[in-house]
């Protein structure tokens, strides 16, 4: 049989068996990564499906016109090959570190990603757009993706997937999935206070109202597509990042209260509509993610969890650099990342990333289950 004989007995082939081949030679392929989580009998977690801001953006700003970006040294110094990816740390945000905990993959690719293959939406992609929030405004103001432009995505991602493995497989995957959402972070330190975008029209209590009320609407929404298990990450104690510190701490930049207060009314509000969810939803188990109480103590005792400073970043003088401000021409960078709780003025470092995703994961992965 000729070339051309071989082309169009390739086209004349059934889906169906198109499908099967795909799921036999690429399914056994996707996950490489040997799990650290113990997961119960029978129990699997084919992806791992992320939204949000920065803290788990692992490129998709690259694309964009916008000045949040991280794909330039010296971001990613400590990840693969010292290059820098649009991850907004010295190497491997949660994203990529819970995927390779519970034994999915070593890194989590951006879904907007120009080399991201088709395999790589078996395993699952992340959605995050660095700078975004609950709040439509905060994107916005900075020209990320909102929320709502991620969900967009995602709707063009689960076409894909049907395409890729078939309506059956594409349900069983959202189904089993692990979702992660994480926001809230800049509409706080940044539309609310920082920018005072929206105290005209909110005090505090009302804005983390509104907040915590989106949050739970974009649940739903992600159960209307098919997820079931979802993780939504609190607020981090903001008043306490070197940036908050410098911006509102006073000459001795000490932690802002104002901010932290904000976070725990936030934290306190989200989790109790999240719980709301779970009762009320079938088969739903959406999971609050309290990672306030842990970075604090990190940033309060620094020397008991192995580092030397939490007031400010690595990059630069660690006081305000972050994104464009954080780059190899004016930033330098400490000698030692290790030491540091954060990388820059904003993120921690991937030390303290591990240091929590091994808690959280130990603290809240059976709840899921």
């Amino acid at each position: 049989m000729n070339s051309s004989s071989n082309l169009k007995f390739l086209v004349c082939l059934r889906r169906p068996f198109l499908l099967f081949m795909f799921s036999v030679l690429v399914l056994p392929i996707t996950t490489t990564t040997k799990a650290l989580v113990k997961l119960p009998p029978n129990v699997t977690v084919p992806a791992l499906i992320v939204f949000g801001d920065s803290i788990m953006d692992t490129g998709n700003n690259n694309v964009l016109k916008t000045v949040v970006k991280a794909d330039f040294p010296p971001y990613g110094i400590d990840f693969q090959d010292g290059v820098p990816t649009g991850r907004f740390c010295d190497g491997k945000v949660p994203t990529d570190l819970i995927a390779e905990e519970l034994g999915i993959k070593s890194i989590v690719p951006a879904y907007l990603n120009p080399s991201l293959k088709p395999e790589d939406l078996l395993t699952g992609v992340c959605f995050a757009s660095s700078g975004s929030g609950y709040d439509p405004l905060t994107s916005k103001i900075v020209s990320v993706i909102p929320l709502s432009g991620q969900l967009r995505y995602f709707e063009e991602y689960i076409e894909k997937l049907k395409e890729l493995v078939g309506e059956e497989r594409k349900d069983f995957i959202l189904e089993n999935s692990l979702f992660l959402v994480v926001s809230s972070s800049n509409d706080i330190a940044t539309t609310y206070f920082t920018l005072h975008a929206r105290q005209s029209e909110y005090d505090v209590v009302s804005y983390t109202s509104l907040m915590a009320d989106l949050a739970s609407d974009f649940v739903h929404k992600l159960y209307g597509y098919g997820a079931r298990r979802i993780a939504v990450f609190g607020a981090p104690p903001l008043g306490c990042i070197p940036s908050q510190r410098t911006l509102a701490g006073g000459l001795v930049r000490g932690c802002d209260d104002n901010r932290n207060e904000a976070a725990k009314l936030f934290n306190a509000k989200l989790s109790a509509g999240l719980d709301s969810i779970s009762r009320t939803l079938a088969g739903a188990r959406v999971v609050y993610v309290d990672i306030y109480t842990t970075l604090f103590r990190i940033i309060q005792n620094p020397r008991n969890y192995g580092f030397e400073v939490a007031d400010r970043g690595c990059c630069g003088t660690g006081d305000l650099e972050v994104a464009v401000l954080c780059n190899k021409i004016t930033s330098s960078v400490c000698s030692d990342v290790s030491a540091y709780v954060f990388w820059d003025s904003f993120h921690p470092t991937e030390r303290v990333y591990r240091m929590l995703v091994s808690k959280l994961l130990d603290e809240y992965a059976q709840k899921f289950f």
